[in-house]
């Protein structure tokens, strides 16, 4: 399926200190989520954490070095489970005999070269009633060379995620924006200073500085653009 890879070790460690961001992610996807899941794109296991209170974890990667760095940073978890597959491999679907009833993919869609495939892999090893969540970067527009440093394929429109949904015989149940102030910020890297990737300090500012107001205002009042869609999808 030809996932990419160039979102680095370096690079998800450089994240790993946005506590309060993760911590948003939380409160918005593990509400969606079930007791058997399958995190699709785990990396190093910055979201990982968040779901050690499940029954089980199936937590997958396309690089083996994530995929260990993830074991040693959580050893001793017997709930927790990690495999060096991809959505639409052999192994992945393997991982249906488990009868995991959702299915986490955050900022990984992009990563992936048939994304619509992908999906319907997701989907295809969910248990009836499952639940797919997705966290995926909005607006092509924003589209710069960080995002194509990152190895991103493509941003998406509320509509393509949508597309993408139908033909994996999804239903929607959430699809919105988040983060409108990321919104501004990345359209500002990416056309006015060309930047090649985010810096520390940007990211230590938006996460100590933004993100705690933030998430509780788009709690209330859900933004009407921003860089970031979230989508929760079931399965008949």
């Amino acid at each position: 399926m030809h996932a990419t890879t160039l979102y680095t070790i370096t690079d998800q460690e450089r994240m790993a200190h946005a506590v309060n961001y993760f911590a948003w992610q939380a409160r918005l996807v593990a509400p969606q989520l079930g007791q058997r899941v399958i995190e699709v794109g785990c990396g190093i296991g910055n979201f990982t954490h968040t779901l050690l209170d499940r029954e089980i974890i199936l937590a997958v990667d396309v690089d083996r070095a994530c995929v260990e760095r993830l074991r040693k940073r959580y050893p001793d978890r017997p709930n927790l489970h990690s495999f060096v597959c991809e959505p639409g491999s052999a192994a992945f679907a393997d991982l249906a005999r488990r009868r995991p009833d959702s299915c986490v993919c955050l900022n990984v869609l992009e990563h992936i070269e048939d994304d619509a495939l992908a999906l319907q892999a997701m989907a295809s090893v969910l248990v009836p009633g499952g639940v797919v969540v997705l966290l995926a970067p909005a607006f092509q527009a924003l589209y710069g060379h960080i995002d194509r440093n990152l190895g991103h394929h493509r941003r998406y429109s509320r509509a393509a995620l949508a597309a993408l949904a139908h033909r994996a015989g999804l239903r929607i149940e959430k699809l919105h924006y988040v983060n409108a102030p990321g919104f501004i910020g990345w359209w500002i890297n990416a056309r006015i200073f060309r930047r090649q990737a985010q810096s520390a300090g940007q990211i230590r500012l938006f996460d100590g500085c933004i993100v705690p107001w933030l998430s509780r205002l788009e709690a209330i009042v859900p933004p009407p653009f921003g860089q970031s869609l979230l989508a929760v999808l079931r399965k008949p």
